[in-house]
């Protein structure tokens, strides 16, 4: 079962890039799924979390007010909107799925169990 991200590029600064990551696996719905990102030299960090049902989202404080994340469970598919972007977003973004007992979204990566491959984004000044 792999998750697959997709939808990473060169754009320029204040430009917008929208990154996909499909599930093909059959648990999609029941597990909250993310978004983590690693910039060259630096550790993973957390981006954005969403709940099973869509209805709770969270946020680095870095990316607020110009990332989305959404989710379609229908076609298993998670999302991350990427407005505003800015040098610093330059990095690797990977999706990562939470196992069924991860109740709660949760900004650590070793929370969750499944990754997908990374997909790289790099913003120019």
């Amino acid at each position: 079962v792999q998750l697959q991200a997709s939808g990473g590029g060169l754009v320029q600064a204040g430009g917008y890039l929208r990154l996909s990551c499909a599930d093909s696996g059959r648990t999609f719905s029941n597990q909250i799924m993310a978004w983590f990102r690693q910039a060259p030299g630096k550790e993973r960090e957390f981006v954005s979390a969403i709940s099973r049902n869509a209805g709770s989202t969270d946020y680095a404080d870095s990316v607020k007010g110009r990332f989305t994340i959404t989710r379609d469970n229908a076609k298993n598919t998670l999302y991350l909107q990427m407005n505003n972007l800015k040098g610093e977003d330059t990095a690797a973004y990977y999706c990562a799925a939470g196992p069924r007992t991860l109740r709660l979204l949760s900004t650590e990566a070793d929370r969750y169990d499944r990754w997908g491959q990374g997909t790289l984004v790099t913003v120019s000044s």
